[in-house]
């Protein structure tokens, strides 16, 4: 698998919840395009004193998606993409 860094702001267009209710991002646009997950997969929390943040790993089918939430739900940012090739 080949790992591209990203580290970018995008924008989570859709969420999705499973069956403890937690979130997760369901569709996201990057560079004028549109991704749709179909598979959310490992979610790790992040505590830093009272703040908690977490990264999400997401595929499309095609390739994998790491994301970076602040746990705010708006700012969101694309830290990888590793191609399944």
């Amino acid at each position: 698998m080949k790992k591209i860094q990203i580290n970018e702001q995008v924008v989570v267009t859709a969420m999705g919840f499973r069956k403890n209710l937690a979130a997760y991002p369901r569709r996201m646009e990057y560079k004028g395009q549109t991704y749709n997950f179909i598979d959310a997969g490992l979610r790790c929390l992040i505590r830093k004193g009272s703040q908690i943040a977490e990264i999400i790993t997401l595929s499309d089918g095609e390739s994998d998606y790491r994301l970076y939430s602040d746990n705010h739900g708006a700012n969101w940012t694309l830290l990888s993409i590793g191609l399944i090739a």
